[in-house]
């Protein structure tokens, strides 16, 4: 049970896959550094989780891990404009940053293997996230998500894990008709029905590591369906903006939105 005064203050975010899906761009890049306007998709999902108020973060790292080492390692830099100044015979050069834009995050990247599945990659970070409840989501997806609601609804039933339900989109767009089969309108890629996904965003007591077996461990199979089994998941339903990066076509869209300049995510340029 999560008391009602135990403040949530990490999250996890998955950043070692492949991206096979996603292979025009992630042969070159981990996924979760695949850009939406010149910021890397992991950067989208963290101004989500600090608009919220969470502002620790705990990242699996796997494949072209030094990528993302490397973006935190020089974040101040890229954040911000600065001076080379070379002009001294015999000196190295001096780097003056001005006007420094860098979030007050705390970052912790963590080494958990090529092929470590997304149970193994959790289950590595059992010292990180230590005693308290943590929050937990994918390094491609963003929405638009009151985080700390999913929060109080995860401490009002005392269970040992929530996942944040969606409406998945249509993989194609819609059509209206009139009755002489005039386009009335057109929808592309809507969100509807009846159905819910696994949107990610969950929030996770740190008790759900006993249900990962190992490495091989993939936390969406064994894991979910014994919490499930044993009643100790719920579902946040989120009815607002979701969207999950699989594809190009994808990548495109997400660009399309932010280049409105009020992306639906709820993170500004």
């Amino acid at each position: 049970m999560v008391s009602a005064d135990q403040k949530i203050r990490k999250a996890v975010i998955l950043a070692g896959g492949f991206g096979t899906r996603l292979m025009e761009e992630t042969d070159a890049r981990p996924k979760p550094m695949v850009e939406i306007g010149g910021r890397p998709m992991l950067w989208h999902i963290m101004k989500i989780y600090a608009a919220c108020g969470i502002n620790e973060f705990v990242l699996p790292l796997g494949y072209k891990q030094f990528m993302i080492k490397e973006f935190f390692a020089n974040y101040r830099l890229h954040m911000s404009d600065v001076t080379f100044d070379y002009t001294k015979d015999g000196d190295g050069g001096q780097a003056l940053v001005h006007a420094g834009r860098a979030e007050p995050w705390k970052v912790t990247l963590v080494d958990t293997g090529l092929h470590t599945m997304t149970g193994g990659r959790l289950k590595r970070l059992r010292e990180h996230v230590g005693d308290a409840p943590f929050c937990m989501t994918y390094g491609d997806g963003v929405a638009r998500l009151d985080i700390q609601k999913v929060i109080a609804f995860h401490k009002s039933h005392g269970r040992l894990a929530t996942v944040t339900a969606v409406h998945p989109p249509s993989r194609f767009g819609t059509l209206d008709l009139t009755t002489d089969n005039q386009v009335a309108t057109f929808r592309e890629k809507p969100i509807g029905g009846d159905n819910w996904i696994n949107g990610g965003f969950f929030v996770l007591s740190p008790r759900v590591l006993d249900y990962i077996g190992g490495d091989e461990t993939v936390f969406e199979k064994e894991p979910m369906e014994r919490l499930a089994a044993d009643g100790e998941l719920m579902a946040y339903k989120h009815e607002g903006f979701w969207f999950s990066m699989d594809t190009l076509r994808d990548k495109k869209q997400l660009e399309e939105m932010w280049a409105t300049g009020d992306a639906p995510w709820g993170v500004k340029p």
